[in-house]
């Protein structure tokens, strides 16, 4: 089955770096959007970036463009999200998420992703 695995959080300082990972099994994802999405307490989980896995298109949330990358590693089977200059505001629990390439039109909705990783805290001291 599909698993997806987060790794790589923790707690930084603003205007510091993280680089999350998220390791994908259970599937050949080279037709895939990938997705990171995140959840502050007490909020909705929001979009942050996503990339179509075999053509590197990318798309990022306002938000988030300029300081976060969202990048594959094929031979890994990685999805990796860059994040420099971190703010307060940046603080979650991110998740990584999968859907089918055809479901590009909804990439920055949570629903329109089959797919979700257990989650990676992330927290930003100001």
């Amino acid at each position: 089955q599909v698993q997806l695995v987060e790794s790589g959080g923790g707690l930084v300082q603003a205007g510091g770096s993280l680089r999350l990972s998220c390791a994908a099994s259970g599937r050949t994802f080279s037709s895939y959007i990938m997705g990171w999405f995140r959840q502050a307490p007490g909020k909705e989980r929001e979009f942050v970036a996503a990339i179509m896995w075999s053509f590197g298109t990318t798309y990022y949330a306002d938000s988030v463009k300029g300081r976060f990358t969202i990048s594959v590693d094929n031979a890994k089977n990685t999805v990796y999200l860059q994040m420099n200059n971190l703010k307060p505001e940046d603080a979650a629990v991110y998740y990584c998420a999968a859907a089918p390439r055809y479901k590009i039109g909804t990439y920055q909705l949570k629903g329109g992703y089959d797919y979700w990783g257990q989650g990676t805290q992330v927290t930003v001291s100001s």
